[in-house]
């Protein structure tokens, strides 16, 4: 599926930039020029060679604190996907499977986490275990979850009354066999799209929290605490919130370009591009054949 993906437009497109981002959580802190939180006089100085996006109202280069901050971004936003997919995908799965009781039981408490405000529960967490992002992020992810429960509940009733299902039961085949040879293969393409659809979700709620101050202690810099600080001084340094704000956008518009080009990928048109594939392969192999003694 990679390969199709990669050769689909949207699929590079979205690729090129996820990876861009990726290189700059795991790059940012040594590119960064300057250290990201030594103060000077220089407050919201102007774009100069010095100080390529300026400075803050405390003097702090703000190229610096943007790359700086990208990990912490970036780490979130996957947090919150993974652990949404861990917590959702095996009940959804097991809700098919199980019985009605068991179904029954996942399907109140996935309704349950939907209708949970996700910003009072991570305020509320971080009051009880402090201000911290991996429990924001965590408590996040379960209150996403039944975003891929639903997936795999429903990838997995495409495929429960399906005949060589049927057979595997009759023949006495277990829930574990019967997942692992039959079920996981139908399940991880849409979960492979919901997955990319959670990381761009991921990016808002990370921005969205640390835009309020909840989960990163300052003067540790992020993404959305950039935005908002640059929002209190839009009169000395309007293009200031461009930075974070672009990178936000970029990174979140390119995790449901990807989910796109996952989608078409797993699909017939994915299906038919891939036979289009082994055929030309297959037709330049007959066109082009090598002796038998290996030499030309």
């Amino acid at each position: 599926m990679v390969r199709v993906v990669l050769s689909l437009t949207t699929g590079r497109i979205a690729a090129g930039i996820l990876g861009l981002i990726a290189l700059l959580a795991l790059l940012g802190p040594w590119l960064a020029p300057q250290n990201p939180l030594t103060t000077s006089d220089d407050t919201l100085a102007a774009v100069s060679g010095a100080h390529w996006l300026g400075t803050d109202h405390l003097g702090r280069d703000v190229l610096s604190r943007l790359l700086d901050g990208s990990r912490v971004s970036v780490l979130g936003s996957l947090e919150v996907a993974l652990t949404a997919m861990a917590v959702g995908v095996l009940p959804g799965i097991l809700s098919v499977q199980l019985g009605r009781v068991f179904e029954w039981i996942t399907l109140r408490l996935a309704d349950t986490l939907v209708a949970l405000p996700f910003l009072l529960f991570a305020v509320a967490v971080i009051a009880l275990l402090g201000n911290g992002i991996t429990q924001a992020m965590l408590v996040t992810g379960v209150l996403v979850s039944p975003l891929f429960y639903r997936v795999a509940r429903a990838a997995t009733l495409a495929v429960a009354r399906s005949p060589y299902v049927e057979a595997a039961v009759v023949a006495g085949a277990s829930t574990g066999w019967i997942v692992r040879r039959h079920v996981w293969a139908k399940v991880l393409p849409p979960l492979a799209v919901a997955l990319a659809q959670t990381i761009g979700v991921g990016f808002v709620i990370v921005s969205s929290l640390t835009f309020l101050g909840i989960g990163v202690q300052p003067p540790a810099p992020t993404w959305g605490g950039l935005l908002a600080s640059d929002l209190g001084y839009l009169d000395q340094r309007p293009w200031a919130p461009l930075a974070p704000a672009l990178l936000i956008t970029l990174t979140v518009w390119a995790s449901n370009l990807l989910a796109d080009a996952i989608r078409d990928a797993s699909g017939e048109a994915g299906r038919a591009l891939a036979g289009r594939r082994r055929a030309r392969a297959r037709r330049t192999a007959e066109a082009d054949p090598v002796p038998s003694g290996g030499t030309r």
